[in-house]
């Protein structure tokens, strides 16, 4: 059974036609507003008449075809709204084919509901539509103006799926079309809003891919329910194309693919170009690329993600999130021994302060320690960097919990995070608290409440009793356990030497190359990295584990280098041979990106490949107890590197056997043309960007 609400969103005395409101879109959104108010659907017109001319400031509401959709999320809306206009006098609203007659007033509180929001996208994208806006032209009387609406969005919301934003695609090409196979593109769309822009943008984006002769996906961020595009259409896109005023949400999944990005309002107004451009980098080897990692996002709410794919897509989100904090603070840290020497740690006497902290305290800038500038500024890049990487278990735990409950579930996580900090649960706490902070996030939000009580969920109620149940949880029961195993688990590590530490070299090698970036891949640098804070001047095991780490993710794109610009050129393609001079510098720099080209591309010769490789770097850099205070940045922290000798040492073997196994595969073993289906079809789902 349908469900028609325009009558909740439009009425006659909400429509003027041929009136002169101003001559300036703050004049006519004034004027609007008080419309709105005077229904009494709005508390103030002024109010919201300000929310909408400072969302109009921030970028233009006009779209080509003389149209304008001022609109804005405001406290003094009491339901959602439309106020229309047809204007006598034209006016600006940034546009970029002239001035607008035609003016649709979106008013939507801040709690609105998803069926509601679905409603006024749909609207929005029907204002790109020639044969609506004419008929908007056209009518005669504000009735008209209303039943236009509301045939437009009659049926749009119903029992059977209430709120749900579906995808804007364009069809597949006929049967007898695939001989010439059409470039697909996928893309995302997204304003602040997420109310109108948004879907034009899609819908623009599509009808330009048609004539274009492309296949066009879109995904829709908008603020109904978000439906994402399918993993393996995303896989055998040829380009992507992200129009947003936002963050893409898991950005990651496309990682790698060409990208052509901008404001959602270039979606609307240049959408040709746009997808010109994206069939152009397409093309191009040297095209700017999405960045990330595809392990860190995956599919948020695919339909048929067992509890399984959804754990390791929560805790690989908590991970990837988790890195920048660490890298950041680690090569800080790198910075300061370098520019005051490894001491800057250690106790200053019997102050009960790190030489650091001491320095800082008791100099400036102007009043230097006695041992200058260099060492001064050392100390402010080792306690910056302590405090970075501090973060390291909350932003663990808060991102985790991010991922299960999205943004209610960001606060509790952190606070449950530093709550496993405080009761020296480490890691390990990090990922529980995270896990049930997350769970009691999405369970509180999914309790039946009233509508006035909506708008406080997300910000106050989740927040709050998230917090005390994962917290409390993490305090007065699971932290204790969770440190005594922590405990054993250090304990274990600083005992490893000899084969054993040679065998974890090897492990930790493997791991690193097995998926280039995805689930393994990740577990083995977290690894890594959350043992850092736990290495000292007597306990150099953490060290040692992660420069073993570190030069065995860098193997697998030296080795390509070398296999495809030197060893072996004829066996590449014209363009997996410019990615290899690209992969020189990714891979000095630990920056495993340089393989996915290679890997996706053969991904049963270049990962086993890659794998041997890594496996022998490790074990090397374990067995020479090369050592790594840095968490990245490869052979550009050497002033951070113990032995940088052996370190480099253990990289040239790894890459080189790497790149002689790749070499004799690609001669001596041949793939079947079934082989070659099978990988182009899910290259994209196992091959991944590194840490």
């Amino acid at each position: 059974m349908s469900v028609n609400t325009s009558p909740r969103l439009i009425s006659v005395q909400l429509v003027g036609l041929d009136e002169d409101l101003g001559a300036t879109s703050s004049d006519v959104i004034r004027v609007l507003a008080d419309r709105v108010a005077a229904t009494g659907r709005a508390a103030e017109g002024a109010v919201l008449a300000e929310d909408a001319i400072t969302r109009e400031a921030s970028v233009g509401t006009g779209v080509p075809g003389g149209i304008a959709i001022p609109h804005a999320r405001s406290a003094s809306v009491s339901e959602p709204t439309l106020a229309f206009s047809r204007l006598a006098r034209k006016v600006s609203f940034g546009a970029p084919d002239g001035d607008a007659d035609i003016v649709f007033m979106i008013a939507v509180p801040e709690g609105a509901d998803k069926d509601h929001l679905t409603v006024l996208s749909t609207l929005a994208r029907a204002l790109i539509r020639e044969d609506f806006t004419a008929a908007l032209r056209a009518a005669a009387t504000p009735q008209d103006i209303v039943d236009l609406v509301d045939r437009e969005v009659s049926g749009e919301v119903s029992e059977a799926g209430v709120g749900k934003a579906s995808s804007a695609s364009s069809p597949t090409p006929p049967a007898g079309e695939t001989a010439t196979r059409r470039k697909v593109i996928v893309g995302v769309t997204a304003c602040p809003t997420g109310i109108a822009h948004t879907y034009m943008a899609a819908d623009a984006l599509v009808a330009a891919a048609q004539r274009a002769g492309a296949e066009m996906h879109v995904e829709t961020q908008g603020s109904s329910q978000v439906e994402p595009l399918d993993p393996a259409l995303i896989a055998r896109a040829d380009a992507v194309v992200f129009a947003v005023d936002v963050d893409v949400r898991d950005s990651g999944r496309f990682a790698g693919k060409p990208l052509v990005s901008g404001p959602v309002k270039r979606g609307v107004d240049e959408p040709d170009k746009m997808i010109a451009e994206a069939l152009r980098a397409a093309d191009d080897p040297n095209a700017a690329r999405v960045s990330g990692s595809a392990a860190e996002a995956g599919t948020s709410t695919a339909k048929d993600e067992h509890f399984g794919q959804s754990l390791k897509r929560w805790l690989l989100t908590g991970v990837s999130y988790m890195i920048p904090f660490v890298a950041g603070g680690g090569l800080l840290i790198a910075l300061g021994f370098l520019l005051a020497g490894y001491g800057i740690a250690l106790p200053h006497g019997d102050s009960g302060q790190n030489n650091a902290v001491f320095t800082l305290t008791n100099s400036t800038l102007l009043n230097l320690p006695p041992e200058g500038l260099g060492y001064y500024l050392g100390a402010a890049a080792f306690q910056i960097g302590s405090v970075s990487l501090g973060f390291l278990v909350a932003a663990l735990a808060g991102y985790i919990a991010y991922a299960i409950a999205d943004r209610p579930g960001i606060a509790p996580g952190f606070v449950a995070g530093s709550i496993a900090v405080f009761m020296n649960a480490g890691f390990l706490g990090g990922l529980v608290g995270g896990l049930i902070a997350g769970a009691a996030a999405y369970w509180i939000g999914r309790i039946p409440t009233w509508r006035w009580l909506r708008g406080l969920m997300p910000v106050v109620i989740i927040p709050l009793f998230a917090s005390i149940i994962a917290s409390g949880l993490m305090l007065l029961v699971l932290g204790g356990p969770i440190a005594w195993v922590m405990t054993e688990l250090t304990a274990w590590l600083n005992s490893l030497s000899g084969a054993s530490a040679v065998l974890l070299g090897i492990i930790l090698g493997l791991m690193m190359a097995f998926d280039l970036g995805g689930p393994v891949n990740k577990v083995a640098y977290a690894f890594a990295v959350a043992g850092l804070g736990a290495g000292t001047a007597t306990n150099v095991v953490p060290f040692e584990i992660m420069a073993a780490v570190m030069a065995a993710g860098m193997v697998p794109p030296l080795a390509l280098a070398l296999a495809s610009t030197v060893l072996y050129r004829k066996g590449f393609t014209k363009p997996e041979r410019e990615n290899g001079k690209a992969a020189w510098l990714l891979g000095a720099s630990f920056i495993s990106e340089g393989a996915i080209p290679f890997a996706a591309a053969d991904p049963l010769r270049v990962i086993p490949a890659s794998m041997v490789g890594a496996a022998i770097t490790g074990a090397i850099s374990m067995a020479a107890g090369v050592t790594s205070r840095a968490p990245h940045g490869g052979i550009f922290v050497f002033f951070a590197i113990g032995d940088v000798v052996m370190f480099i040492v253990a990289i040239l073997a790894g890459t080189v056997v790497s790149a002689l196994v790749l070499v004799a595969l690609k001669k001596w073993v041949r793939r079947t043309p079934a082989a070659d289906a099978a990988v182009s079809e899910t290259a994209g789902d196992r091959v991944a960007v590194a840490v």
